[in-house]
């Protein structure tokens, strides 16, 4: 099993990481437009907050039955069936026209964000435990397909337009869940649950580990996404930059994320997560002060945005390495949905207070500094939770039968 497992390592990696990003890619589609739909249909702040933060909510919520489902049926399954259904609020998104039709098929369109919940425990069971931290910061490099929509889907807009656009995405996601099918594998050592989903459910939440993680990735995951989905919004409220620039600037952010999250997860391998989270949470807390100034572009203020990006990537790494190191494989899939949920969540509010802070004062000074305060409490708490952590994961010894 052991030569089985490590042939199929790198391969199925690859294969989940970028269906990871092109199934982010359509979760992200709306906000790198909120500009254009708020001159569109005349919006208010808050309005647009709105519309950018409500695919995060059933992208964070379905999670949970998405990693029941995944421990289930496995990766291979899921990630194809998740790829296909996401075709239809994509296109729906592309094609609507009011501001109602954009929120009920932007709710819909969190479903393309719940297969994070599919990608880790897939991942997990092709890793030994003590490289797990290096494959799910490998995998969760993946969410980089919100720098891509950031980046390519305002200028693929003013090149083809919106619906053509969306078109373009669909068939991305079809061609994804072809290749998942006939190219992907569950790991040999992963065993399908057998036991009811929401037993499953209540045993996971009775495990210290997913509350704290969850907490933890609230923190960390859901600023990354509160700021990958708003920040061309900030971009172009506090610096007038136009639908383009901002979206480049927020690619920029995305990769900056994306890189540090395989290295939290490397670093967690070596070391223990607890020091990279600690890392993290402080890094997020100095640069929310820094930017709750209103700092000039592109120094300090771009660079601030780039470090922030870092810190919360790194953070995103170190919290599945936790993750692996506290659960057993077997639950890995149900524990991620409710800590993906979590993370999800913590993105889905942000945007909202970000929107009423700027209506109310017409700066974000305010929802930065609730951003650093939150950094300093899940600091003190890494600390006080997870300060005897062992330095490093077990490992696993093949046996002759392996």
């Amino acid at each position: 099993m052991v030569v089985e497992l490590r042939r199929g390592q790198v391969p199925n990696l690859a294969l989940a990481t970028t269906a990871f990003a092109v199934t982010f890619w359509a979760w992200n589609l709306i906000g790198p437009l909120s500009g254009s739909y708020s001159k569109l249909l005349h919006l208010s702040p808050t309005q647009t907050s709105a519309l950018v933060a409500i695919p995060v909510l059933v992208g964070s919520l379905g999670r949970i039955p998405v990693g029941v489902l995944a421990d289930k049926f496995g990766g291979r399954l899921m990630f194809t069936v998740i790829c296909f259904v996401s075709i239809v609020p994509v296109l729906f998104v592309g094609l609507s026209s009011s501001y109602g039709a954009l929120l009920f098929w932007g709710f819909l369109l969190g479903i393309p964000g719940t297969s994070f919940a599919i990608g880790i425990p897939f991942v997990n069971a092709w890793y030994e435990p003590a490289r797990r931290g290096l494959a799910t910061g490998v995998f969760g490099a993946g969410m980089g397909g919100t720098a891509l929509s950031a980046f390519f889907t305002p200028r693929l807009v003013e090149a083809f337009g919106r619906t053509t656009t969306h078109l373009i995405m669909a068939a991305a996601l079809a061609a994804m869940g072809v290749i998942m099918w006939l190219c992907s594998r569950n790991s040999p050592a992963w065993t399908p649950s057998t036991e009811p989903a929401l037993p499953r459910l209540r045993d996971a939440m009775k495990i210290k580990a997913t509350w704290q993680c969850a907490f933890l990735y609230a923190v960390a995951f859901g600023g990354f996404v509160a700021f990958s989905t708003y920040l061309p919004t900030l971009l172009q409220n506090v610096y007038d930059f136009a639908q383009t620039e901002a979206g480049l600037r927020t690619a920029g952010f995305s990769i900056a994320a994306v890189v540090a999250r395989p290295l939290g997860g490397i670093l967690s391998d070596r070391s223990t997560p607890v020091r990279i989270l600690l890392v993290a949470f402080t890094g997020t807390l100095v640069m929310a002060v820094v930017l709750a100034f209103k700092p000039p572009l592109e120094v300090p203020a771009g660079v601030s945005f780039v470090f922030m990006a870092f810190f919360l990537g790194l953070g995103t790494g170190g919290v599945f390495a936790l993750v692996a190191r506290l659960v057993e494989p077997s639950r890995v899939g149900t524990v991620t949905g409710l800590v993906g949920a979590a993370g999800g969540l913590g993105g889905y509010f942000p945007p909202l207070v970000m929107g009423a802070v700027y209506t109310a004062t017409g700066a974000y000074t305010v929802g930065y500094l609730l951003l650093a305060l939150t950094a300093l409490i899940a600091l003190f708490y890494t600390v006080r939770a997870f300060g005897s952590l062992p330095k490093q994961a077990p490992r696993i010894r093949p046996t002759a039968e392996s």
